[in-house]
């Protein structure tokens, strides 16, 4: 169980989350929704380690992952909103690198890469510098690099922005099939997409989770809870 306990968070004296709460299960994962500027994208910055909380913590398996953050790292996939691939390496060289970087030894490493290259349909490219490739192909690049180790924790920050719709659908067919032994938790506004494969939709509203919904429930009424909040703001 991954559990995010009493998060908060400011830019200078602006707060932007106060008081995050809620837990993830490994084959249950959430999609947190809100509008632009919620604070969703830094409230997965913190959980990846990239940013430090006022205040708070996540737990996993009871352990507060901020005692032993290097054996938390081996255990996380993050893919961030922003892309940022050293565009002078080529794509397979990259990854290689990213998973022995992530603890991975490098023999293993060059199995798990190829693997990987082929589940994402990146096998093509595999020789091509990152720097060449569109934004849609440096964005799978990227999911690719996030589930290298198949983590436990998986943090992934607007999945389907800049993606066509095959690479939509093989992003949901590839997080879809990770959820099922790995905690995940994704931000984004594309419903349709993540109600397929997410269990909840968690609100962040006002620095906090205001709501959670069922992704059973009907998804015309979820879509426009969703688009009310959107359009809302804070």
């Amino acid at each position: 169980m991954f559990e995010v306990r009493d998060i908060s968070f400011a830019y200078d004296k602006d707060k932007v989350l106060n008081g995050v709460n809620f837990s993830v299960a490994p084959s249950s994962p959430v999609a947190i929704v809100g509008a632009n500027g919620a604070g969703k994208t830094t409230l997965l910055k913190i959980l990846a380690g990239l940013a430090c909380p006022l205040a708070g913590s996540a737990f996993l398996d009871n352990r507060n992952v901020s005692i032993n953050t290097i054996r938390y790292r081996k255990q996380l996939g993050y893919m961030p909103e922003k892309i940022a691939l050293s565009d002078d390496m080529k794509v397979r060289e990259y990854l290689i690198y990213r998973a022995v970087i992530k603890g991975e030894v490098p023999r293993r490493a060059t199995r798990r890469v190829d693997e990987v290259l082929k589940l994402c349909s990146l096998s093509d490219f595999s020789r091509k510098y990152a720097g060449d490739l569109s934004a849609g192909l440096k964005k799978m690049i990227s999911l690719a690099d996030a589930i290298l180790l198949k983590p436990r924790i998986l943090l992934i920050d607007d999945p389907y922005s800049g993606l066509d719709v095959a690479s939509r659908n093989l992003a949901t067919d590839i997080l879809s099939t990770y959820a099922q032994n790995s905690s995940v938790i994704v931000t984004g506004h594309e419903i349709e997409e993540l109600s397929k494969w997410v269990d909840s939709f968690l609100v962040l509203e006002k620095g906090a989770i205001s709501k959670a919904v069922s992704a059973g429930e009907d998804r015309s009424a979820l879509g426009l809870m969703v688009r009310k909040v959107l359009e809302g703001g804070e």
